[in-house]
């Protein structure tokens, strides 16, 4: 069976009303999980907070990614969300205070997004939590990859990789889903595919081409 993870991400646009609505109509899919998305934004965004971004949060990119951004109350209530209705659900950090953050939740799983991929220190920090690991592969060389992996080396957090394209929306002639098979021959550990396309049929093909999770 495809395990099927359904991105939630950033797409509450900062109401919990919002988020409870995305989780409960991943539950009534059928998929096996919702994922978010935690940043620190002090720390991701530090030399791009006083750029002009016209949103509902304000005018510049500190006021849109910390409107966008939940807090420790807003994730306690998807918390208990989640426990109500038997959805397993985690998150995608994307530093280590954002790491550190979500360990109070004991979620099930670990993302690791493209672009963290390439902070080693980033993914041995993930790794030693000793949790089942996604890591997507946009944007990144076979090396990048080799290295990642070989950071996470863990018989307590094994890797599944998630072959990504980092277009947002991605053509879906830019898919380049054929790269399934390059990283089933190149790695050992499973494969899956992460997808940034506004279609849905696409994600059947990986499927059939043996990704053994889809988000």
């Amino acid at each position: 069976m495809t395990f099927i993870i359904a991105e939630i991400g950033i797409n509450h646009n900062g109401s919990l009303e919002l988020a409870k609505k995305l989780i409960e109509a991943a539950k009534w899919a059928g998929a096996d999980a919702v994922k978010f998305q935690k940043r620190t934004v002090s720390i991701v965004y530090k030399d791009m907070l006083d750029q002009p971004r016209e949103s509902p949060w304000g005018t510049n990119l500190e006021a849109q990614k910390y409107g966008l951004e939940f807090n420790e109350h807003q994730y306690d209530q998807i918390a208990l969300y989640c426990e109500s209705i038997k959805m397993p659900w985690f998150a995608s950090a994307w530093d280590i205070p954002a790491l550190e953050f979500l360990r109070k939740y004991d979620c099930p799983y670990n993302k690791i997004a493209s672009a963290m991929v390439t902070n080693l220190k980033f993914v041995r920090a993930v790794a030693s939590e000793g949790k089942p690991i996604f890591m997507s592969t946009a944007m990144c060389t076979m090396d990048q990859i080799w290295q990642a992996v070989s950071s996470s080396n863990s018989p307590h957090a094994p890797v599944t990789l998630m072959h990504c394209v980092g277009t947002y929306p991605c053509p879906e002639a830019d898919l380049n889903l054929s790269c399934i098979k390059t990283l089933q021959e190149e790695f050992e550990t499973p494969i899956g595919y992460s997808g940034h396309e506004a279609s849905v049929s696409p994600s059947v093909i990986p499927v059939a081409l043996g990704a053994v999770a889809v988000e």
